[in-house]
């Protein structure tokens, strides 16, 4: 018997069974779900003979069922205008009837409560307070728990009798017949376009909503990283001059796709430390630290994905130790293959926009500069490539940088705010630049000829592990042109590509690259069992 199509029979079960039945006694936490099935069962049977509507021969409910009674469904569309509600300052809850989850499936329950306590201030479940719609008492304990009056609040159900209480009190109320149609009356009443986005910004972690840890790798070198989630693990490296705080719009949408998500701080950046000289921070040794980080973190292999300087790593990971890496990806950075005998400086000073990085190359000349105004320094250059984050009609060029004496030559000594560092989050970065200083992220650049030998000791080696290679369509620097023949080098390279994007894509356009890396993540991890409730 599939519940779908016996909705009447058991809706009068549950009727029948009243407030000492079950049912009433599973939502309001008395049992647990498995003791609920097991006596659901018996009332269906009971009622069954009762009121002489027969039941199948073989009738039980079974494992399907079970499943399809603890399965709930968390709508996309509702999800995001929560998201956009919140940043708009309103407060979110959920008001749900629901059970002890006791079965083998509980797992699946105790997802979807956790992916909901992150996007909601407060999860309300009958089973924990006793109380259960349509009792008008949980929803004074709704709004006691929000702070707030029945005048002020909106409350949306797709069951009507459960919107009656509300109403009776004061609430405005919206029955949810369709997702379109309740969403227009939620944009109407509070004013914040929900729909006809064409596209929202996800959801991004806070530093201190994500668990932090610290891996000793050795005794002068210590990384720290944040972690959400669970499942197959993704490794995010960033790139400069950045943080693992720049991942903060992928860490949740990737642990909610069913990931077991690390972002590092990577060696040298804030408070992942790492000793003075620059030989420590050649790719050779960052890759060696990474593999001590897994082992000390018993993981045997796990998805690299890279931007920038991370982007370099991630290949190198994946040239040298494929045994520990399952899949790639880069995020502006190509793969360039080094070949033996030839001179990878003579190849760079060529390439006029790379000249940024040779003015990089005296020791304590660009820290003086980048440390002289932190603030400045990040504004300056984590900006999106829209007109509008343009500098007094001026941009930051990385090209003639040693003629005109400095990367910020020419630039205004108060640039204007920068979209892409709200100003919590400016001040984050400044915390961390303040804790390391630019040393340790100025020294990945110190190292063009040690990199270019190491990589071409590999020459004639491919990447074969499963690859994705992002480009965006205005990034000055890591242009897509740069990686027209990655899939001669790369067999199982997939792409994607963001036109309308510059050189920091994890936060000018974090939908699209969720988008695409979640999708390929999917298709990587196909044989792996993910937990996909909610893709944002």
């Amino acid at each position: 018997m599939c519940f779908s199509t016996s909705r009447g029979f058991f809706q009068k079960v549950i009727k029948y069974g009243g407030s000492d039945g079950p049912f009433s006694k599973g939502m309001t936490g008395q049992i647990g779900l498995t003791q609920l099935i097991a006596d659901f069962e018996d009332d269906c049977k009971k009622f069954s003979s009762t009121s002489n509507i027969p039941l199948p021969e073989n009738f039980s409910l079974s494992e399907s069922f079970v499943k399809t009674m603890a399965k709930s469904d968390l709508s996309v569309p509702f999800l995001k205008a929560a998201m956009l509600l919140k940043k708009n300052g309103f407060r979110i809850a959920v008001l749900t009837n629901n059970w002890i989850d006791d079965t083998p499936s509980r797992h699946q329950t105790g997802f979807v409560f956790c992916l909901l306590r992150k996007y909601f201030d407060k999860v309300i479940e009958s089973c924990r307070i006793g109380l259960q719609k349509p009792d008008p008492k949980i929803y004074e304990y709704a709004l006691r728990e929000l702070n707030v009056t029945p005048e002020e609040v909106i409350y949306l159900d797709d069951i009507g009798t459960y919107l009656k209480p509300a109403e009776k009190m004061g609430m405005t109320t919206i029955l949810v017949k369709e997702a379109d149609s309740a969403l227009k009356q939620l944009q109407d009443l509070t004013g914040v376009q929900l729909l006809d986005q064409e596209e929202y910004l996800p959801s991004a972690c806070e530093p201190q909503d994500v668990a932090h840890g610290y891996v000793k790798i050795k005794p002068d070198t210590e990384l720290h990283f944040v972690e959400m989630g669970s499942g197959p693990v993704i490794c995010l490296c960033h790139g400069f001059p950045e943080s693992w705080f720049s991942w903060r719009f992928q860490i949740p949408a990737l642990a909610d796709a069913g990931f077991r998500v690390i972002a590092l701080q990577m060696k040298g950046y804030g408070d992942s430390v790492g000793p003075p000289d620059a030989e420590a921070y050649s790719q050779e040794e960052i890759c060696k630290d990474l593999v001590i980080f897994l082992d000390k973190m018993s993981i045997v292999q796990a998805t690299f994905i890279g931007h920038d300087w991370g982007g370099a790593t991630v290949w190198n990971m994946a040239l040298f130790y494929p045994e520990r890496v399952k899949a790639v990806a880069g995020i502006n950075t190509p793969y360039t293959p080094s070949k033996a005998g030839v001179d990878c400086v003579k190849t760079m000073e060529a390439i006029p926009i790379f000249d940024y990085q040779f003015y990089f190359q005296e020791l304590g000349v660009a820290e003086a500069e980048l440390e002289k105004d932190i603030i400045r320094t990040l504004k300056i250059v984590i900006r999106s490539s829209r007109k509008e984050d343009e500098i007094e009609g001026l941009s930051l060029s990385t090209a003639g940088v040693r003629k005109r004496g400095g990367l910020f030559v020419g630039l205004p000594e108060d640039p204007p705010p920068s979209s892409l560092l709200p100003e919590p989050v400016l001040q984050y970065y400044v915390q961390q630049y303040q804790k390391s200083g630019f040393r340790g992220p100025l020294n990945w650049y110190r190292n063009m000829e040690r990199n270019w030998s190491w990589g071409a000791s590999a020459q004639g080696r491919k990447i074969r592990v499963p690859a994705l290679m992002v480009t965006a369509g205005k990034d000055k620097v890591l242009h897509p042109g740069m990686s027209k023949h990655m899939e001669n080098w790369i067999p199982q390279l997939t792409r994607g590509h963001i036109e309308d994007c510059g050189h920091f894509t994890q936060i000018e356009r974090p939908a699209a690259l969720n988008k695409i890396l979640i999708e390929w993540l999917e298709d990587v991890h196909k044989n792996a069992s993910l937990q996909t409730t909610a893709k944002l």
